[in-house]
């Protein structure tokens, strides 16, 4: 087969360390080896990023286990052509297998140019994408409580939702605070009907109802 790099690495990489097999191809297809550890530090890294250049070596494969190559990625990515691969397309054979083997595995196939890379977007995409993703769930979460919300009142024999629009507005939330502060006492249709904004004072009598018994 067709020798793609001559001078690659494939690494297997963990939570806390790395293993990392340059493959050279020096004279004819037969290549060399040299295999080396290093931790998942930042210091590490960058000590795995000088052996690489140190020995000539700027095309790195590695396969997407979890999080753990992307503080990798982001410390070899500017000087470093690193291919990020999906598991299932590097996968060792069954029986195989110890982290020095993995990373000559995927070293080799890299090698013939046998590993298809994972779509990486730049540094700023990748910023923005995990602030959008972060924002995404905390508006999920905010969503989730807003419908616990509703139902402890729905629970508590307050049907104001039936009633209202929007639980959360500026009037229910006055009646609201004011039902929790008269807890376990006649609530005052005078102070509810106070509490009225806008287009509610045409349901006053209905608001009412739905809060009274509490």
């Amino acid at each position: 087969m067709k020798v793609t790099y001559q001078t690659c690495c494939g690494v297997d990489v963990h939570k806390s360390f790395l293993v990392a097999t340059i493959v050279k191809t020096t004279s004819g297809i037969e290549p060399s080896y040299q295999k080396k550890r290093f931790s998942t530090f930042n210091n590490s890294i960058l000590e795995f990023k000088q052996w690489l250049l140190d020995n000539d070596c700027h095309d790195v494969c590695m396969e997407s286990t979890g999080k753990y190559w992307i503080p990798a990625f982001n410390l070899l990515e500017n000087e470093i052509n690193v291919v990020i691969a999906n598991p299932k397309w590097v996968k060792a054979v069954k029986g195989n297998k110890d982290d020095a083997k993995d990373s000559k595995w995927i070293g080799d196939l890299f090698r013939l140019g046998l590993v298809k890379g994972s779509y990486i977007p730049c540094r700023k995409i990748r910023i923005l994408r995990e602030y959008s993703r972060y924002r995404y769930k905390l508006v999920s979460c905010r969503s989730s409580e807003k419908n616990r919300y509703q139902n402890a009142l729905t629970v508590c024999n307050v049907a104001l939702d039936s009633v209202v629009s929007d639980i959360f507005g500026k009037s229910s939330t006055s009646i609201i605070d004011y039902l929790l502060e008269q807890s376990g006492i006649s609530i005052n249709h005078e102070e509810i009907a106070s509490k009225l904004l806008r287009s509610l004072k045409s349901k006053e009598d209905a608001v009412i109802e739905s809060v009274e018994g509490y």
